[in-house]
């Protein structure tokens, strides 16, 4: 009988975010807190960036930005913000959406699978993902409980499951 396998990948739809960011856009240009403090949340090249004249104001842009995110299902650990900066006479957050697993994460999670996971799981490092295998399906399902059980700090998805 063939091995069985899925693999473990850290991406992210990126129309799921646009969403998010145009969801955030129509919320704080409709929502009376935001009004006269030239709030604006968009991309810019591969970054997004919030602007509004206040601190406190840049930081609820981004705390709303979280919200729509969790609704669309994203992992808030995939979104890496920056600190408020200012410039000229407003606050700026720039935030990126981090994919792909390193090298360094990818052995995190070989040894974890290695250490506590069912006896013949295979992990493989492919790149920016991995390959678990095994002959059975229960291991591979034992694999994935065990790793959502864990506190990783990046966001893991499960594909190619066969």
């Amino acid at each position: 009988m063939a091995d069985s396998s899925f693999d473990i990948v850290s991406k992210v739809e990126r129309m799921e975010v646009d969403n998010a960011i145009n969801q955030t856009s129509r919320e704080i240009a409709t929502r009376y807190d935001f009004k006269n403090v030239g709030a604006t949340i968009g991309w810019t090249g591969d970054k997004i960036e919030m602007k509004a004249d206040g601190e406190e104001r840049v930081k609820a842009i981004l705390d709303v930005l979280q919200g729509k995110l969790v609704a669309r299902k994203i992992s808030l650990k995939a979104l890496e913000a920056g600190e408020p900066q200012l410039s000229g006479k407003e606050y700026k957050i720039f935030a990126t959406i981090k994919e792909g697993i390193s090298q360094e994460n990818a052995k995190k999670i070989s040894k974890i699978i290695r250490d506590e996971g069912p006896k013949g799981v295979k992990a493989q490092i492919q790149g920016e993902e991995l390959r678990v295998s095994s002959k059975s399906r229960d291991d591979l399902q034992a694999v994935q409980a065990l790793l959502k059980g864990k506190d990783l700090d990046f966001a893991v998805q499960y594909v190619n499951y066969r």
